[in-house]
């Protein structure tokens, strides 16, 4: 997709999914450990329930100007997963999310990926504060937020993906963490 901005971090690019992506996001959505937190039927989807999913989040750039990039490494130009804006019709909040595939987790990439687009949206299209929605017991995500600055505000059920707690992080609490920082010391950037 030629309209889908493109954004770098020290390891990462942020972009577009292309047709050569699809496979590789059936295979990730075929996985309990992937999908339960993510799917609104909380576990591993068959081919054609991912490929609903996959055409949905694609779609919401043509439709709303902003959606998930695409995460791929930079040293091999691997997808690893998906990052940024979300906010169809019913949704709670705008919120920027993250899904790495499980074997890429614990490694900072949420993190890193995340950084950059909630300045993308901050800088672009002018939302704070963003919202996380993170399904209840999503250990990981939780930590993700609460390094960018993300306090919970409240629970929200029932839910699309089922009991979830929605995380705010303001803008002046974004510039302040740990991620942030990184991303503007890397990229040469200033605060």
């Amino acid at each position: 997709m030629s309209d889908v901005p493109v954004l770098e971090t020290q390891r990462l690019i942020l972009r577009g999914h292309r047709p050569a992506d699809t496979g590789r996001f059936l295979q990730a959505m075929a996985v309990d450990e992937f999908a339960r937190h993510i799917t609104r039927e909380g576990r591993g989807l068959a081919p054609h329930e991912a490929w609903r999913s996959i055409a949905m989040i694609a779609g919401c750039w043509p439709l709303f100007g902003f959606g998930n990039w695409v995460v791929e490494l930079k040293e091999t130009g691997e997808p690893i997963g998906r990052i940024g804006p979300f906010e169809p019709p019913g949704w709670p909040a705008f919120e920027v999310g993250w899904a790495i595939f499980p074997e890429y987790q614990r490694q900072g990439y949420a993190r890193e990926g995340a950084a950059a687009a909630m300045i993308w949206c901050h800088d672009v299209l002018r939302r704070d504060p963003i919202y996380h929605c993170i399904h209840q017991g999503n250990l990981g995500s939780e930590g993700v937020a609460r390094s960018l600055g993300a306090e919970p505000v409240r629970d929200l059920e029932p839910s699309a993906i089922g009991p979830v707690r929605l995380w705010e992080t303001p803008w002046e609490r974004f510039t302040q963490s740990d991620p942030y920082q990184r991303h503007v010391a890397a990229m040469g950037e200033k605060p």
